[in-house]
């Protein structure tokens, strides 16, 4: 049996009354928030890390994950890098040269398309960074020698070819023998002549001791580097077989070499030795001079 029908129920409700569109909502966009950051802030962040660098790897490591992480700035992030070499002083140069070994490390581990660019574009403009850390007025010869070791590891990492570094180390070798003549022509040395000597690079005390200070770092992160053992089973003995030569001729000269000092030295011990009969007929209970018996016995 069906429940009796309420009246209230049945009634028909009138479609409420609208009102009439307005012209600003219907021409307007919808409103939407952006997440993506400034550019400008972004370079911005990016200058003063580069500015902030030092010899510790935490600093390098917080600056290449910020690149990583605006990989869509990579043009604009990469000419900070630019930059930041040709503007900063030497020791601003050199913890920017120690950086890039770290970030393309970084990049190349990094899962993504986009920070394969970082490395392109650094593999293009590997002189222009090579002539802003070192450049060849001799202002930066005291960065020659960190500026090979960055080229020399980035060449074992594959990042750099093996021609692009000899050609580089041509000229670097270039630089180091004009900077000798400069400081040669500094000291008044040369052909008699006069000769009006370059102005020097001025460093104050802190800029020096800085610089010692991170050389020091680095030489000793260098250190834990190379005594540092995988951590599998055999890594220490497939460590030292990956830096062992082949055997060649000149080990199979070596060791002939070896066993005949080995043979001379043994005949020595043989004929020094007080248990073996020596020249004369001299026996080992008594000693004789000139044929007489001394009678004096050894025991």
């Amino acid at each position: 049996m069906n429940p009796p029908e309420h009246p209230k129920l049945n009634r028909v409700v009138p479609p409420a009354e609208t009102s009439p569109p307005n012209i600003h909502t219907l021409s307007s966009p919808p409103q939407t928030t952006s997440t993506m950051t400034d550019p400008f802030e972004v370079r911005m962040r990016f200058t003063n890390q580069l500015r902030g660098l030092n010899a510790s790897v935490t600093s390098a490591q917080k600056a290449a994950q910020f690149a990583l992480k605006h990989k869509d700035l990579a043009e604009d992030l990469h000419s900070c890098i630019l930059e930041q070499l040709e503007r900063n002083g030497m020791n601003t140069r050199a913890n920017i040269m120690y950086f890039i070994e770290h970030f393309l490390d970084l990049a190349q581990r990094a899962d993504g398309s986009g920070h394969a660019d970082y490395i392109r574009m650094m593999q293009r403009d590997i002189i222009r960074v090579v002539d802003a850390v070192a450049p060849e007025d001799g202002s930066g010869a005291a960065n020659i020698k960190l500026t090979r070791k960055v080229l020399q590891t980035l060449q074992a990492k594959n990042f750099l070819e093996a021609q692009v570094v000899l050609q580089i180390e041509e000229v670097l070798k270039d630089r180091v023998v004009s900077a000798q003549k400069l400081a040669a022509a500094a000291n008044g040395g040369g052909d008699g002549q006069e000769r009006r000597p370059p102005q020097p690079l001025k460093l104050d005390r802190k800029q020096i001791e800085q610089r010692i200070e991170e050389d020091r770092e680095r030489h000793k992160r260098l250190r834990e580097n190379i005594w540092a053992v995988p951590s599998k089973e055999y890594g220490e003995l497939e460590k030292m077989w990956e830096e062992t030569s082949d055997l060649g001729e000149d080990d199979f000269r070596a060791m002939a070499e070896e066993r005949r000092e080995w043979d001379r030295e043994f005949e020595v011990e043989e004929s020094a030795c007080p248990h073996r009969s020596a020249a004369g007929g001299a026996t080992n209970g008594s000693s004789t001079l000139d044929g007489h018996d001394l009678g004096v016995s050894r025991v």
